[in-house]
């Protein structure tokens, strides 16, 4: 059932009744719904949770003020304190496990334990980097040599699907994100944290989770599962039914 939070500011589907025990957010130019099949299997066994969709995406408005995942939290920050009446299990996959890190560090009391799934949560060691024509395009436009059109087009051929697939101020989001890493937040979570990871995600390898790893101080373990990419509420929704519930034990 969708159902507003936060006075309309974001919407989600629930699963189960009230408590809710358990709040998933998923990735860029995704939705809740990708949680369907795991939220729907929680429920079977009596744990309530809500999907909720991430500003600019499903059901949700997109948001007033460009920011990157740190903007974010606390846009959510109204829904979560709105659902979580006891701590809950905050599941964040691929862009949406930041702005689950960032609410565990900033509000213990809020999160029982953390579950991350395919998270860019620190920054590659082999980032690829602009090819020098685009390089040099970028700074001709910035002097006002080249114009925003042909600017444009460099974007669209050398950005990502997901650059590619955003305008306004989604795309302003987007670029903010991508710049960020969250170490500082990752060392301050006080929770157990759950990483879920398909072994053959190359959006967000595994390394970036072994990476990771070293600036998390509370209890923490990797979990990678064999022939799962990086959709992995998608291509194994009972493995993180099965993380899930190791996490509300």
């Amino acid at each position: 059932m969708l159902r507003a939070f936060d006075d309309g500011t974001l919407f989600g589907e629930t699963f189960g009744e009230e408590p809710f025990r358990v709040v998933w957010l998923h990735g860029w130019g995704r939705q809740g719904y990708d949680f369907a099949s795991s939220a729907i299997g929680l429920a079977a066994l009596g744990t309530s949770s809500v999907a909720l969709d991430l500003p600019g995406f499903g059901s949700s408005p997109p948001p007033t003020v460009a920011g990157g995942a740190r903007s974010y939290a606390l846009m959510v920050l109204g829904a979560i304190k709105e659902i979580a009446h006891e701590p809950v299990v905050l599941v964040g996959h691929s862009r949406g496990g930041p702005i689950a890190t960032i609410i565990a560090a900033n509000h213990p009391e809020l999160v029982k334990s953390l579950v991350l799934i395919g998270a860019p949560l620190v920054k590659r060691d082999n980032p690829s980097k602009p090819r020098r024509r685009y390089k040099f395009l970028r700074a001709l436009n910035n002097k006002g040599l080249v114009s925003s059109e042909k600017m444009e087009k460099a974007r669209r051929r050398h950005g990502s699907s997901d650059y590619r697939n955003s305008s306004g101020i989604m795309r302003d989001v987007l670029v903010a994100m991508v710049n960020e890493s969250y170490e500082t937040e990752l060392s301050k979570v006080l929770a157990p944290i759950y990483m879920v990871w398909g072994e053959q995600d190359t959006e967000v390898p595994v390394s970036v989770a072994t990476k990771a790893a070293m600036f998390i101080k509370s209890p923490h373990s990797l979990r990678v599962l064999e022939e799962v990419g990086h959709q992995v509420p998608l291509e194994a929704p009972s493995d993180l039914v099965q993380t899930v519930l190791e996490a509300l034990a």
